[in-house]
């Protein structure tokens, strides 16, 4: 039986490469933090409570990131270098036997599988730790990683401080190790801030591990973007196009069809049914999940909703955290707010705009609306140019419409208002009070006519 594990993430810097107000392991791509990232990889190895994050810097926003997953937190009150991160996990740790697993919060490419092979090859081992390591074609600016002849970890040498023939390997450090629970705890506290910069480095244990008669075993990883650590901006990017391509790359492999798919935005956490198609600069964000047979057209938005079976999504169209029924058709350039329910076999068309709204079944509005805090019934149909008047100056007020009821172009609503089942509003009337069921409505001033008016009003020119 494999001894436990725990996971102690580093995530305390500031990141000053980022040229950022906030915490570098804020920052996202692929649709989340970096550190959410990171934590979810390190969930395949240990549950949560054996996961600590160490927070600094902007500690109570990456807790308040973090508040669902269930891992702890330790906190290192001043950025003192890797090697003080992981000491001040000592006292809440160093009783717990099994293994010790040092990760960074800026890394969110780095895959569950790598991390198992990481605590599988530890475990068949006599050594007292286990380093990641990786090969650059250009490994400038990277910790070179001296090996022995049996391909142990000799020495971990800095940039500035190594000889031409160091200089030469392409072996660099990563800083992510496995080690013995019970060896980090012992010789962790003998790291001193001996460097330019009076830090505790946690690439001098392996020095201090080879000095007291163990060895610290290397662990190659073939591919180096997987190790990937955000520094900068330009490197953010890189690794957000990394994970929206594997997450294209899933879903086409799923049945999925996405046009141009170098030019979407699919964050992780998105499902998306078979043979649906997604069209050219479309993003589809957040814990949306759509359909099967659905359509999302050239560059729609989709953010935070479920859209069912059979849906189309015409180009330009805007939806958020909002709920679409099976057969809609939603758009072109229609904008879907917050708060709606659309029902099966709906249409809503170009330039509507939907808001905290429930539209039910094979309701319409195709031209040119605004519909928020309201409830249109089943087979309604909304005509060209209509508004809810839903915002008195102070509070919001709903307006109502039953089934089956036809409300004239360029109607406004005065809410809070009812429209009874069955009712007709003609073209170009302002409602202000309820209509009855199966009742036409008309509310605009009767049309004057003045014979030869314009021409008087030319002559006085």
């Amino acid at each position: 039986m494999q001894p436990p594990v725990n996971v102690v993430i580093l995530a305390a810097g500031l990141g000053t490469r980022m040229k950022s107000k906030y915490a570098k392991v804020l920052h996202r791509a692929g649709g989340l933090t970096l550190i959410e990232h990171v934590v979810r990889a390190a969930a395949g190895i240990a549950s949560p409570e054996h996961i600590t994050v160490v927070v600094g810097h902007q500690g109570e926003q990456v807790k308040a990131t973090l508040d669902s997953s269930g891992v702890r937190f330790a906190e290192q009150t001043e950025q003192k270098g890797t090697g003080d991160a992981v000491l001040v996990c000592r006292e809440a740790l160093h009783r717990q036997k099994g293994f010790v697993v040092v990760l960074y919060g800026d890394c969110p490419l780095l895959s569950e599988a790598t991390l198992r092979e990481l605590v599988d090859r530890q475990a068949t081992s006599d050594a007292a730790a286990t380093l990641i390591i990786t090969r650059l074609e250009d490994p400038a600016g990277y910790g070179r990683v001296v090996l022995d002849e049996q391909g142990r970890v000799k020495a971990i040498v800095e940039q500035k401080a190594a000889t031409p023939e160091q200089l030469a390997i392409s072996s660099i450090n990563t800083g992510i190790y496995c080690f013995r629970a019970d060896l980090l705890w012992k010789h962790i506290g003998e790291i001193r801030p001996d460097n330019r910069a009076h830090e505790y480095y946690l690439t001098d244990i392996v020095e201090i591990l080879n000095r007291a008669g163990h060895n610290v075993a290397a662990m190659e990883v073939s591919n180096p973007a997987e190790l990937l650590g955000i520094n900068t901006r330009v490197e953010l990017a890189e690794a957000d196009k990394i994970l929206r391509d594997r997450k294209a790359r899933q879903l086409m492999l799923e049945g999925v069809t996405i046009e141009r798919p170098e030019t979407v935005s699919i964050d992780g956490d998105v499902r998306i049914g078979g043979d649906s198609v997604i069209g050219a600069f479309a993003q589809i964000l957040g814990t949306s999940q759509i359909g099967v047979d659905c359509r999302i057209g050239a560059g729609s938005i989709i953010s935070n909703s479920q859209l069912a079976d059979g849906v189309q999504v015409a180009p330009f169209t805007s939806i958020a955290d909002s709920q679409i029924g099976a057969g809609a058709h939603i758009g072109p350039f229609a904008r879907l707010r917050n708060g709606n329910r659309v029902g099966a076999n709906a249409h809503i068309g170009n330039f509507v705009e939907l808001k905290n709204t429930q539209f039910a079944a094979g309701a319409k509005a195709n031209h040119l609306a605004y519909l928020g805090d309201a409830e249109i019934g089943e087979k309604t149909n909304i005509g060209a140019g209509t508004i809810t008047c839903n915002f008195d100056g102070e509070k919001k007020h709903r307006t109502r419409i039953g089934k089956d009821v036809f409300v004239g172009s360029n109607s406004t609503l005065v809410a809070p208002i009812e429209l009874g089942e069955g009712s007709y509003i003609g073209a170009g009337s302002v409602i202000t009070d309820p209509v009855p069921a199966d009742a036409l409505a008309l509310g605009r001033a009767r049309q004057v006519i003045k014979e030869g008016w314009a021409t008087k009003k030319k002559k006085k020119k």
